[in-house]
């Protein structure tokens, strides 16, 4: 899932994040052990600055000079992208793969965590707020020779994102008091957004891909069900036009998408070349986590996002191989459980969930017990190698919107047998557990197949829970089976899954806590049950997400933001397991390479070249 970033922040605050990120290092004692490269012996680059060379308007690199050629390759889990259409993504592969290719007005700043201009060659809010004025770059093309103007801009907005079509959790997001905001051209390289409300996380939503009109206009026109089709991965890479540095060259299913150049892209370097420096970037679909290990040390793979547990071997590989090693602090995402708390019915007439398993699931006590049998710290230990730390909070561990207040705690059975004591639940001679009625408690586990972590996690878990009598069915599905089950079938039990996310903006899990959110996965509500009765927990969330996003002062923000994490942490619709250490082991071989915390490891992919 994408969230989006909070802009409207005083300097002193941002650059405060800034030094927190650079800064943070994984758990004391394995940053002792592995001896990590952190982001503070990174030297960055002066930020990019715009130059007008021949009426054109660039964006000049300010890293170091390269040199052009050369491959970079890259991996992507699972089974591949479903869409290269990035308005109808549904998947964080597919989201990515195909974002690759369309950049948005703005984007983020990788260290300060501030949003810079990127299509937009400035920008501007009004003393109020509620206006965004957006200059566009004079004398950039699209990747078929066709300026990018205001037409764009405003079709992008006006006809796919507020319209509605592909995936709405842009739209979504950006409803203020049942409203949306408004998009209109000033003239041909000048576009105004107006919003309902001042609203402080629209700034960063200026992110969000600009589609080429003459291309995706007549898919609009067909209709939705057509554009829901459209630039689907059967689509020939010569019928993409897109404006970022990288345009699709090739794609075998489940082996591999490639990228080329794209000439016409608007960054240079400081000799006044045109940048990207890589003839290609390429992502291998390597199935799992383990094939993935494989890869790398075939010399396949140029990066590689370290599990915790190959940690410490790498890192005693690192003197004598061709890597680097880098430590970017915590994952800004979060892995969860969650139990189905959905007690309504299908079109059939028949509950999504077993009404004995709605009983289990929707008693408050049941989840805190599960939540008290998870041995967090074994997970962290066995999955991680110590590398990570135990997760209690809906906000990532490096959020500045973190409630601190929300203390961590070890498993403790008693307190979970107690709690199902509570509750009525039993253990017969046997230890099995069983509720009032005398149902067997007995429910599936599920988690993505192929993610040998999330898979390890969950045997874990399954033997947590199954010490207090329960029957745990642990089922890895394949990732797409998976996702259908959660967001249409609605058929499952209990979910180990993850969700990605940004230390600087609550709201862009809206689609995610809020009730009637296109990813509220413990209760999602289909069309026909948009109006469904809510659980007052949230009710609650739904109003502090409202008021956070109208807030326009931090304090304020945090003080709402503090008790939406604190009804999670009461309520556990979301159990949150650990949070990872990000870990990257990067090829030498590669220069201009300056991960952040915020940014990732190849952020700035146009610079980055081969010194070989």
């Amino acid at each position: 899932m994408r969230r989006v970033i909070y802009v409207i922040l005083i300097s002193v605050l941002i650059l405060g994040l800034a030094k927190a990120c650079i800064r943070r290092d994984i758990p004391e004692s394995a940053a002792v052990r592995n001896n990590i490269r952190a982001e503070k012996e990174i030297t960055f680059p002066a930020d990019r600055k715009n130059v007008t060379v021949n009426g054109i308007d660039y964006l000049e690199s300010q890293a170091p000079i390269g040199t052009f050629g050369g491959t970079f390759t890259a991996s992507t889990i699972g089974e591949g992208p479903k869409t290269f259409n990035p308005f109808n993504s549904k998947d964080n592969i597919s989201t990515a793969l195909s974002e690759i290719m369309y950049d948005g007005l703005l984007t983020t700043h990788p260290v300060t965590g501030q949003p810079i201009p990127k299509l937009a060659k400035s920008f501007s809010v009004s003393d109020d707020g509620k206006e965004y004025t957006i200059n566009l770059r004079h004398g950039v093309k699209w990747s078929d020779g066709k300026p990018i103007t205001a037409d764009d801009v405003v079709f992008t907005w006006r006809d796919i994102i507020l319209a509605g079509l592909g995936n709405t959790s842009i739209r979504d997001s950006i409803i203020v008091d049942g409203k949306l905001p408004t998009v209109h051209k000033i003239d041909d390289y000048t576009v105004k957004f107006v919003t309902p409300e001042p609203f402080a996380p629209f700034i960063r939503m200026l992110s969000s891909p600009i589609a080429p009109k003459h291309v995706f206009e007549p898919a609009v026109k067909k209709g939705s069900r057509y554009f829901d089709t459209f630039l689907s991965t059967n689509t020939k890479p010569q019928d993409f036009v897109i404006s970022g540095a990288f345009k699709i060259k090739e794609y075998v299913p489940a082996q591999r998408v490639v990228y080329e150049r794209n000439p016409n892209y608007y960054m240079i370097n400081k000799n006044g070349e045109k940048l990207p420096y890589l003839d290609k970037l390429v992502y291998l679909i390597v199935g799992d986590l383990n094939n993935e290990v494989l890869k790398f040390e075939a010399k396949e793979l140029d990066i590689i996002n370290l599990q915790g547990s190959k940690v410490a071997r790498y890192k005693a590989m690192e003197p004598h191989s061709d890597f680097t090693i880098y430590n970017l602090g915590p994952n800004t995402g979060t892995i969860y459980l969650s139990m189905n708390l959905n007690n309504r019915k299908n079109d059939k007439g028949n509950f999504y969930v077993d009404p004995k398993k709605q009983a289990w699931f929707n008693d408050v006590n049941f989840r805190k017990a599960v939540d008290y049998a998870i041995d967090r710290k074994n997970i962290v230990l066995n999955i991680a190698n110590g590398i990570g730390e135990p997760l209690f909070t809906a906000e990532s561990l490096n959020s500045i919107f973190l409630n601190k207040n929300l203390k961590p705690y070890d498993k403790d059975l008693n307190k979970s047998r107690e709690l199902l004591k509570k509750s009525g639940f039993h253990l017969d001679k046997q230890g099995k557990l069983y509720d009032k009625f005398n149902n067997r408690v007995e429910f599936d586990l599920l988690t993505n197949a192929g993610n040998t972590e999330r898979e390890a996690i969950g045997v874990m878990i399954k033997q947590d829970l199954e010490d207090l009598g329960m029957k745990v069915n642990f089922k890895p599905i394949e990732f797409n089976s998976l996702v259908n089950k959660l967001v249409n079938t609605l058929d499952w039990d209990m979910v180990l899954m993850g969700f990605t996310g940004s230390p600087l903006e609550p709201n862009g899990g809206k689609n995610v806590m809020m009730s009637d959110g296109t990813l509220h996965v413990y209760n999602m509500r289909p069309e026909k049950d948009k109006n469904s009765p809510r659980y007052d927990f949230e009710k609650k969330i739904d109003e502090l997400f409202i008021k956070g996003a109208l807030a326009t002062k931090f304090e304020d923000r945090k003080k709402y933001y503090d008790e939406y994490q604190k009804i999670i942490y009461d309520e556990k619709p979301f159990i949150y397991i650990y949070s990872p250490t990000v870990i990257v082991a990067i090829r030498n071989k590669f220069k201009n390479v300056f991960p952040t915390s915020l940014g990732g490891a190849t952020y700035n992919i146009e610079e980055i070249y081969t010194g070989e």
